[in-house]
């Protein structure tokens, strides 16, 4: 039962937080200083500095995982946000970087679905929200970087979740990941 109430106060406490941010940054209340989203974070473990100023790391999970190796991985998020739902007014970053989980099938404690996160059963209509979210807060012209690994989804599947094309990708060193750039249409197009 314990449990149960830590739960839902931390739950309460978590969209609080979410919810008073977005209030904050809508009212004008600071200056954001950062031009860079990452709002799947995780480990940030694509960041040659993994505390870049010029970015805002946001992730739905905080937490600190121990591999069944022994490494340590510590998902430690500026914001705890879900990439559905973003905490930011329209157009505030020129660049996005958009890595989502790309498990559905994985066990919950396997050491994948710890260390990147997983998709929920209905992943299509949550990748299709974090498409129309990450667009939402990009600036006209801004950019959008998008990560795939085709391990269990195909990648056209998941390009016909957005009405965006890609510009141009790139091929990852093993041939199910993928690297794909996105530019918004400015408001004249």
């Amino acid at each position: 039962m314990s449990g149960m109430i830590w739960m839902s106060w931390r739950t309460c406490l978590i969209r609080l937080s979410v919810w008073l941010t977005r209030f904050h940054l809508r009212q004008g209340g600071c200056e954001m200083s950062a031009v860079v989203l990452d709002p799947t974070c995780g480990a940030r473990s694509m960041w040659f500095d993994k505390t870049d100023s010029r970015a805002v790391f946001t992730d739905r999970r905080r937490e600190v995982i121990t591999l069944c190796d022994g490494r340590v991985v510590q998902v430690a998020p500026e914001i705890t946000a879900d990439f559905t739902d973003l905490p930011f007014p329209d157009e505030s970053f020129r660049l996005v970087v958009f890595d989502p989980p790309h498990l559905v099938n994985c066990g919950k404690r396997g050491w994948l679905a710890q260390k990147y996160g997983r998709l929920v059963a209905s992943w299509e209509d949550e990748i299709q929200a974090g498409f129309e979210e990450c667009f939402r807060v990009l600036r006209p012209e801004g950019v959008l970087i998008f990560k795939w690994s085709e391990v269990q989804i195909p990648l056209f599947r998941v390009l016909a979740l957005t009405d965006q094309r890609p510009l141009f990708g790139h091929t990852g060193t093993a041939p199910t990941t993928y690297w794909m750039t996105f530019m918004k249409e400015s408001k004249h197009d």
